[in-house]
């Protein structure tokens, strides 16, 4: 990824804090793939941009999985990572997320309430209707903002925060995540994404206490762009 899509993707940025719009296929953090992470490139970016002589700061607020898009926070001081790590465990951080889906929910608006298991070895969260031993409750709310002739465009809250839980409580329901494979989806993307989008994150800011609301883009492709231009017809 070169510099100028980097500066590009830079949602918002203050001295404490940069907000980032990921593509499908980077990582947040690096993994046993190796690939160069994310929190690396804008290192870099930083100090090139900034024409630093040391080591930049950059703190790993919280991650998306690889194949997904939208916004990521990350911390440009150690205070700003220390109380946004607490705002994350307090739910003080609101996300919502655009879900492309296979199927039609039972219902237009919903409440998914499952009880989630993961499976290390196969990197994959199973969802339960009921406790079962070493789960972890897992909350959603949803609602229908658009469809197309083969397809559904999910708006999702997120009221718990769990490993692939969009994506493995939509697939519990009989809605796979377009490309999905892992989840039961019928078939891969060209690019190895799927269609589940961070579309929006608000907080209060850990230091200046302002109201931050950014919202992220989806990726350019023909689907997300049918969907966009829907919604912007119903304005």
């Amino acid at each position: 990824m070169n510099r100028t899509s980097i500066g590009s993707n830079i949602l918002f940025e203050d001295n404490h804090l940069i907000i980032f719009n990921k593509q499908p296929s980077q990582i947040v953090q690096g993994d046993k793939t190796g690939d160069t992470p994310l929190s690396d490139l804008l290192k870099a970016f930083i100090k090139e941009r900034d024409h630093k002589p040391g080591n930049v700061f950059l703190g790993v607020v919280h991650r998306i999985d690889r194949p997904v898009s939208g916004v990521v926070i990350f911390a440009k001081t150690s205070k700003a990572l220390t109380r946004l790590n607490e705002m994350i465990k307090g739910g003080q951080i609101h996300k919502t997320y655009w879900a492309v889906v296979k199927n039609q929910p039972p219902e237009e608006s919903g409440h998914l309430l499952h009880y989630l298991k993961k499976n290390e070895e196969k990197n994959k969260s199973f969802a339960h209707d009921k406790e079962v031993a070493g789960s972890k409750k897992a909350e959603l709310t949803f609602h229908l903002i658009g469809q197309s002739q083969n397809y559904f465009l999910l708006e999702v809250n997120l009221l718990t925060g769990r490993h692939h839980q969009i994506r493995s409580q939509f697939a519990k329901i009989g809605c796979p995540i377009k490309g999905d494979l892992k989840y039961g989806f019928d078939r891969s993307n060209p690019d190895g994404s799927i269609h589940l989008h961070a579309r929006q994150i608000e907080f209060t800011h850990p230091v200046s206490k302002e109201e931050i609301h950014v919202v992220a883009d989806p990726p350019d492709d023909r689907l997300w762009g049918s969907f966009l231009a829907q919604l912007n017809n119903k304005r």
